[in-house]
């Protein structure tokens, strides 16, 4: 799986995009790649890295799969990378830890940032910090 991420990652990036989330469900057979890039995501851009993966992992590897999706990964983004924090700095996200902290284990707050390996994150006017190592999931909260 490491293997196909980093094929994925590096065509993705070689185009100009940034590989958001890689998933591989129903057994490997769907293939499903989240882009990015800051001005947005299109249709076209979509197209492009389908198409250009296709010929890569028909190429590249034999990996067995029958479907291949290309999208953006929408208003509510998933934030996995440290620097998805630093980009996203003042934005609303929900942040969901593997253990505790404070006794809870769900935030929705606006993030600030990153200092050492934590993250900090305003909720309620009270400054959390979150050690990225102790993140199970974080999204982004589309405000509209």
């Amino acid at each position: 799986m490491s293997d196909l991420n980093g094929l994925i990652d590096k065509t993705v990036t070689q185009l100009g995009y940034e590989l958001v989330d890689l998933e591989v469900s129903s057994r490997g057979k769907l293939l499903r790649v989240f882009i990015d890039k800051p001005e947005g995501i299109t249709i076209d851009d979509c197209v492009l890295i389908s198409n250009q993966l296709g010929n890569v992992l028909a190429v590249e590897h034999d990996i067995d799969y029958d479907r291949l999706e290309v999208s953006s990964p929408g208003m509510d983004r998933a934030l996995k990378k440290p620097a998805d924090f630093v980009r996203f700095t003042d934005a609303k996200a929900t942040v969901k830890t593997r253990m505790p902290i404070e006794g809870r284990k769900n935030f929705v707050g606006i993030l600030k940032g990153i200092v050492e390996a934590d993250l900090l994150i305003d909720v309620e006017g009270v400054v959390v910090n979150i050690p990225l190592t102790n993140i199970d999931k974080a999204r982004l909260v589309p405000e509209f």
